[in-house]
C-alpha cells in the first residue's frame, strides 16, 4: 500500500470521525470563524445584522400574530403582548438555528470541492463548521430573549438553569442533521430546492406562534415527535411560565438527538469516500 493510500484510509476510517472532531478543535473553530465572517461579508453592519434580523423578524411576526391575529400561549397567566413577543423570540430562536442548519447543509460539501479531493482534509468538519456558525447566531438571538424577559418579561427563576439541558442535545442533533442533509445534497442536487418548503412546514409544526394546547388530537399524535416542538415547549415552560420540567420530554429529546446523531454520521461515513468521484 502506497503512503497516499495510507493516509486516505486513515482519514476515512469511521471510528476516527467523530472524535476528529476534538482531535481537529483548531480547524473546526478556524471554519466556524470564517463561516461567520463569510455571512456578513461586503455589507456596511456586519455582524450588527445578527442582532438586527432576530429583533425585525419579531416586529414582522408580533404584527401579524400579536395584533392582527391576536394569540396567548399561556391562558391560565396574565400575559400581556411584550410576553407574548418574548415568547415569539424565545421560540424562533431555536427554530432559526434549525432553519439555518438545513439551508446550508445541502450544499457544504458541494460549494467546497477543493477539500473534498484533499486527502488529509478531515470532511466532517465542514458540517460541523457550519452549525458552530448557526450556533453563534442562535445564541444573540436567545440572549436578546433573556435580556428582554429579566427587563420588561415575567422574570427568570432558578427553574432557568434547566435552559442549557434543553439546549444541549439539540447539538447532536443539529450535527446528524448536517451530516446527514450534506451528504445526500452531493447526490441529489434537488435536496436543496426541497429545504425550502420543509422549513416552513417545521416553523409551523413546532408551535412558534401557539402553544401545543391549541394542536387537535389527531396533531398532536404525529407532532409530539417533533423535537423542536417539544424543545421550544420546554423553553417557554421553565423560562417564560416557571413551570417545572417535563422530565419525558427532556429524556425524548436526548434519545433522539443522539440516535441522530449516529444515523447522520453513519450515512456520512459510508457516503464520503464518493464524493470525489461525484464532484
Amino acid at each position: 500500500m502506497s503512503q497516499r493510500d495510507k493516509q486516505t484510509s486513515e482519514n476515512r476510517a469511521p471510528n476516527r470521525w467523530i472524535p476528529g472532531l476534538w482531535r481537529h478543535r483548531g480547524l473546526l473553530w478556524q471554519f466556524t470563524l470564517r463561516n461567520v465572517e463569510l455571512r456578513h461579508r461586503g455589507s456596511h453592519l456586519g455582524l450588527i445584522w445578527s442582532v438586527l434580523n432576530p429583533l425585525l423578524m419579531l416586529s414582522l411576526y408580533v404584527f401579524i400574530f400579536g395584533i392582527v391575529f391576536p394569540g396567548r400561549f399561556n391562558p391560565a397567566h396574565p400575559e400581556s403582548r411584550i410576553d407574548y413577543a418574548l415568547g415569539i423570540l424565545l421560540g424562533l430562536s431555536v427554530f432559526h438555528l434549525f432553519a439555518e442548519v438545513l439551508g446550508t447543509a445541502p450544499t457544504v460539501i458541494v460549494t467546497n470541492p477543493n477539500f473534498v479531493k484533499k486527502v488529509v482534509f478531515p470532511l466532517e468538519i465542514l458540517p460541523a463548521s457550519s452549525v458552530g456558525a448557526s450556533v453563534f447566531h442562535a445564541t444573540i438571538s436567545l440572549v436578546l430573549a433573556l435580556v428582554g424577559i429579566v427587563f420588561v418579561g415575567p422574570g427568570l427563576t432558578a427553574n432557568a438553569l434547566w435552559l442549557p439541558f434543553i439546549l444541549l442535545p439539540m447539538l447532536p442533533l443539529l450535527l446528524g442533521i448536517a451530516w446527514l442533509i450534506s451528504a445526500l445534497g452531493v447526490f441529489f442536487r434537488d435536496i436543496s430546492q426541497l429545504v425550502g418548503f420543509f422549513t416552513m412546514v417545521l416553523l409551523y409544526a413546532s408551535c412558534v406562534f401557539f402553544p401545543s394546547s391549541t394542536l387537535p388530537p389527531y396533531a398532536w399524535a404525529i407532532l409530539r415527535f417533533n423535537p423542536l416542538l417539544l424543545a421550544v415547549e420546554l423553553l417557554r415552560d421553565v423560562v417564560m411560565w416557571h413551570q417545572a420540567i417535563n422530565p419525558f420530554h427532556l429524556i425524548y429529546l436526548y434519545v433522539s438527538g443522539t440516535l441522530a446523531c449516529l444515523v447522520g454520521y453513519w450515512c456520512f461515513r459510508k457516503t464520503a469516500p464518493a464524493f470525489a468521484d461525484v464532484l
